[in-house]
């Protein structure tokens, strides 16, 4: 029996984890985008194909796009909406037409995942992401300044907010503000004047409202994916609930149920992050997985440590919140089903997620690309490995005694 396929996401050439470290961690699958291309524009053969022989120069391959950005004005159904559809189609058969058949995006408006501290200190000195509710709201009340925003709040987490924003100098107010807006490669050099615009464009926009825009995104773009033979797959929103006065459409099991039947095609699949997933405590992530398993064509693994109030820190890959065990067993029956319809050489490719800064890593100038250090990425894919090993083997075995019974 095979196991998954192992992946490491690579942000290209200025990424400081180089292609022959990953190497060296084990994985053969390349998870990467092009990111020095604007949003909404279109990905030429040209520019896949030289990314493309970077990865296989180095002894590996690029087999999932994470992501093709779907540009704002899709979201909202505004502007050069259908020239920005456009350019998506001819992305996907320009993709298929270089080999790559996965597709990453997602439809969170404004802002892709947050978190309020990217170098949280745990207890045995590595550091994780973190995301603080009270000091989001310091954010979005006291820097944003949302028209509103304190109506999304309790009186006892303003009274937190307020007090962890006055403690703050300017140069933290600006360090904390960098870190919510402007971690997103293709996205860099934001502002608060442009995320209060973006907003703006959100205005009269309801729940109703972004869930038929993706419908229709989706409805436009999988005839294309489907003659291509290739999948778009959706992230889940991060953290899983409204953020900044906004709907996210994507964060629970009904969400998930509610978007594969309104586009009932192979194209339409799921990025399943059991982590984003994990950021609500009243999701059952084993559960979410079995109801889409059929649809998944791609995974990230981790798991996230919550507190009473519901703020949360990335925990290590098997720890936290998350049923790794239960999860990749699902994972490898999911795959050993869609082997015995005949899909013999199908193997999904999953890569650890958002790893701790440790060790080595600590010492060196931070990360450009937050959670996405070396070591504790490798320690994540390791620990995986392994409990993916255990798991194939105990299968193996029950398999054989069933066989020796009859």
């Amino acid at each position: 029996m095979d196991g998954m396929l192992q992946g490491f996401r690579w942000y290209g050439p200025d990424d400081p984890v180089p292609l022959s470290f990953i190497r060296q961690t084990g994985a053969t699958q390349i998870v990467t985008s092009l990111h020095h291309i604007p949003y909404g524009e279109t990905w030429s053969v040209k520019e896949i194909r030289e990314r493309q022989k970077i990865v296989a120069d180095a002894g590996l391959t690029w087999s999932v796009v994470e992501s093709l950005p779907v540009h704002e004005e899709i979201k909202t159904r505004r502007g050069r909406c259908e020239e920005f559809i456009g350019n998506y189609k001819r992305s996907i058969e320009n993709l298929a037409e270089c080999g790559i058949h996965t597709i990453t995006y997602n439809f969170m408006p404004v802002l892709d995942w947050i978190r309020t501290d990217l170098h949280y200190k745990l207890p045995d000195g590595s550091e994780a992401l973190y995301f603080d509710k009270a000091q989001f709201a310091a954010f979005e009340v006291f820097i944003l300044k949302r028209p509103g925003a304190e109506k999304d709040y309790s009186a006892a987490t303003l009274a937190e907010a307020e007090a962890f924003f006055r403690a703050m100098t300017p140069e933290k107010v600006r360090r904390f503000t960098t870190g919510l807006i402007d971690n997103f490669p293709g996205f860099k050099g934001v502002t608060l004047e442009k995320i209060r615009s973006m907003l703006d464009e959100y205005r009269t926009l309801s729940r109703a409202d972004l869930e038929n825009n993706l419908i229709r995104f989706l409805s436009e773009v999988c005839p294309v994916a489907e003659k291509c033979a290739s999948m778009l797959v959706i992230h889940p929103d991060d953290p899983p609930y409204p953020i900044l006065g906004l709907p996210r459409i994507f964060s629970t099991l009904s969400d998930v149920k509610k978007l594969l039947k309104a586009v009932d095609s192979p194209a339409n699949g799921v990025c399943f992050c059991a982590g984003s997933f994990s950021g609500r405590p009243d999701n059952d992530v084993v559960e979410i997985f079995k109801a889409c398993a059929p649809r998944v064509g791609f995974i990230h693994l981790r798991s996230t440590h919550h507190d009473e109030k519901g703020n949360f820190y990335e925990a290590n890959h098997l720890e936290g919140s998350v049923d790794m065990y239960r999860l990749a067993k699902a994972i490898l029956e999911e795959q050993e089903r869609r082997k015995k319809q005949g899909r013999s050489d199908w193997r999904i490719v999953f890569r650890p997620d958002h790893g701790h800064a440790m060790m080595d890593d600590l010492a060196k100038p931070p990360c450009p690309n937050p959670g996405y250090t070396a070591i504790g990425r490798m320690k994540g894919l390791a620990e995986i490995r392994g409990l993916e090993f255990g798991i194939l083997k105990a299968m193996q075995e029950a398999r054989c005694g069933e066989e020796t019974r009859k």
